[in-house]
């Protein structure tokens, strides 16, 4: 019988550092907490290398819209503080759903959706990434939004949703706002960068709500 692989878990930065066998003990040391630095291996000698190299200095950001910030050797670097980070929750996939925006910097929250019956997680991200820029245009800002949805970025990119989750009652308020969201991409422009949050480098998104 194959053995099931097992991660060391290596916490550079956080709330402690060293080396954690479960993700559940890492999550707890950089869940939310800034600019954390961690990364997974599959050998405790790969995990102890990285904690002893030196952090890289932080490098002037090149961003490419809708793509991860960084690569996996590249240098960490900061994410933008001002800026909003929003998330969904799905209790089933799909099931209840919800989303939020948040600052990022600060944590505080900017908005938060009422709970639909029946949705899926990618629809909630591409609602909150459109309720962030419609919040933003009313207040004439132009900073960036970060999601950790790579499919809810590219449908916002492209205009269009692509999900084969049924329109009738359960879902028919939803799918309201799904049109209201498109009616809104197609009439509207835009100067907010959207950008894929980097879970790998930075820990879970602020707007997260903490239910995986």
């Amino acid at each position: 019988m194959a053995h099931k692989s097992h991660k060391y878990y290596a916490v550079r930065k956080g709330r402690q550092t060293g080396i954690f066998t479960n993700w559940q003990d890492c999550k707890a040391q950089v869940h939310q907490f800034p600019h954390a630095e961690y990364k997974s291996f599959a050998t405790q000698s790969e995990a102890e290398a990285f904690l002893r190299r030196p952090a890289p200095a932080p490098v002037p950001l090149k961003i490419n819209q809708i793509t991860n910030l960084v690569s996996a050797d590249a240098p960490v670097v900061p994410f933008v503080a001002d800026s909003i980070c929003v998330d969904a929750s799905c209790r089933g996939n799909p099931g209840k759903m919800e989303y939020r925006g948040v600052h990022t910097g600060s944590g505080v929250e900017i908005f938060h959706s009422p709970v639909f019956p029946v949705g899926t997680n990618n629809l909630g991200e591409f609602l909150a990434i459109v309720h962030g820029l419609t919040y933003l245009q009313q207040r004439g800002s132009a900073i960036p939004i970060y999601s950790d949805s790579r499919t809810a970025l590219l449908w916002v990119a492209r205009k269009q949703v692509h999900t084969n989750l049924p329109r009738h009652a359960p879902t028919e308020a939803m799918w309201q706002c799904i049109d209201r969201a498109l009616r809104w991409l197609n009439s509207h422009t835009y100067p907010n960068p959207l950008y894929k949050w980097d879970t790998a480098v930075w820990g879970e998104i602020p707007a997260d709500f903490g239910r995986k």
